[in-house]
């Protein structure tokens, strides 16, 4: 039994709470806010999210961080883009060394850094782990079987969290890829932004497929770039969450881009999901990552272009379907 805090009282952080609840670990879940801290107390699940599915009594929500820091074992579910500033403040809060399970899914817009960049330049050389895979918050919850893979440089703290995190129905693979991981997690929502948009337009199964396929191919020409192992990318972490993310009901990433579809613009789509979709921050860093890294992604570039630049859909599936026409596996395209 382990004394662990998850920070980030969303619908993943939610069920991954109370899943660890059920393993039997004492979980502090801190929440922003006071009248959610106090609502999920009282009521044994959290209102705003994943209303209606119990959470286990193992867990205890507070909004004091004080509290919440304690604890040597931390998962952090919090939005990508607010993870530097949460941990600027918390480092200053304790003298703990924590233990870190990043369950976010996203690339910092300022730095262009993955979420192991943001630990490493904020809290130094802890212990640091990516959790991801296919693996909606609203299936968890309920039980039903997942698998995802957590990935740790140690392999002895992979195998501490997998430990902590398996259940018979939530499968937890272990890979010591932690770019991968991070890559294949971030990269697929601006993919499946794409996919929401490509469905509201009416394009058909065939051009779905095509854009799933080049997506992926894309996350793995970055992820080369970066380091990851493309067998990462064929796995949980990779293929896995993109698929789940392209055409689940779940995905908040697919509904943004089927509301941009239907021609709502970028406020319109997110006050009618109520929700971060990580993919629409994600494409800013991905824009300035590609150039950094020299490599080309047309697939997020339009995804940008009709996010931020007014580019109208038919457009850029034009700009898609009408560029030069090249092998599908460039020859430049190697793996050590």
């Amino acid at each position: 039994m382990e004394n662990v805090s998850v920070f980030g009282a969303g619908s993943w952080g939610t069920a991954l709470a109370s899943l660890l609840g059920q393993n039997g670990h004492n979980v502090t879940l801190w929440c922003r806010r006071a009248d959610q801290a106090r609502a999920i107390n009282v009521t044994g699940e959290n209102p705003n999210y994943l209303r209606g599915h119990p959470i286990s009594s193992n867990v205890t929500a507070t909004n004091k961080i004080e509290e919440a820091v304690r604890s040597p074992l931390w998962v952090i579910a919090l939005p990508t883009q607010a993870i530097r500033g949460f941990l600027t403040d918390v480092a200053q809060m304790t003298s703990v060394r924590p233990y870190i399970c990043n369950v976010a899914k996203g690339i910092e817009i300022k730095s262009s850094s993955t979420v192991s960049g943001i630990v490493r330049d904020v809290m130094g050389d802890v212990s640091y782990s990516v959790l991801s895979g296919p693996s909606h918050a609203e299936e968890v919850i309920q039980d039903l079987p997942t698998a995802v893979v957590v990935a740790s440089l140690n392999c002895e703290v992979a195998e501490r969290w997998q430990a902590m995190f398996s259940r018979p129905n939530f499968r937890v693979y272990t890979s010591s890829d932690v770019m991968g991981v991070e890559i294949g997690g971030a990269v697929k929502n601006v993919i499946a932004i794409a996919a929401g948009i490509a469905k509201a337009m009416g394009l058909g199964d065939n051009a779905l497929a095509a854009l799933v396929s080049r997506g992926l191919a894309e996350i793995m020409r970055l992820g080369a770039k970066m380091g990851a192992n493309p067998l990462t990318l064929a796995g949980l972490a990779g293929v896995g969450d993109l698929v789940v993310t392209c055409f689940s009901a779940h995905s908040r990433n697919l509904r943004l881009g089927l509301a941009i579809g239907k021609g709502k613009s970028m406020a319109e789509a997110i006050s009618e999901l109520g929700q971060v979709a990580e993919g629409a921050y994600t494409v800013k860093a991905l824009k300035e990552m590609g150039r950094k890294v020299c490599e080309e992604l047309p697939i997020v570039d339009a995804v940008y272009d009709m996010l931020y630049n007014d580019l109208a859909p038919e457009e850029a599936l034009n700009t898609l379907l009408l560029r030069d026409l090249k092998p599908e596996l460039p020859p430049a395209m190697q793996w050590m």
